[in-house]
């Protein structure tokens, strides 16, 4: 191929990975919203109601049935209020479900 040829190949190709860069940058914030600490309803991990338990490292000696707890309430930051635990609690801290 001549100079000329590998240059222009070159620069096309060049600039089709700039442009599905900046495709998948405005795919993300278009996605992501203007507030990104709201989750939508359908994307989060608990639910008012819903049974959650601690992992075991966090309470060493009780049994599974003394670790679950109720949510209370889901917070716009994605953390969880519980019925009679006090504080913000967040999802690496429960098992997954089962």
């Amino acid at each position: 191929m001549k100079k000329r040829t590998k240059r222009v190949i070159g620069g096309m190709a060049v600039a089709a990975g700039a442009l599905g860069a900046v495709g998948a940058f405005l795919k993300k914030k278009r996605k992501l919203g203007a507030n990104q600490t709201i989750k939508n309803a359908g994307d989060v991990w608990a639910r008012p109601g819903m049974e959650v338990t601690f992992r075991a490292e966090l309470m060493p000696g009780r049994e599974r049935d003394d670790r679950t707890f109720r949510v209370k309430e889901l917070l716009p930051s994605g953390r969880v209020s519980l019925h009679g635990v006090d504080g913000e609690h967040a999802e690496k801290e429960f098992e997954p479900p089962r």
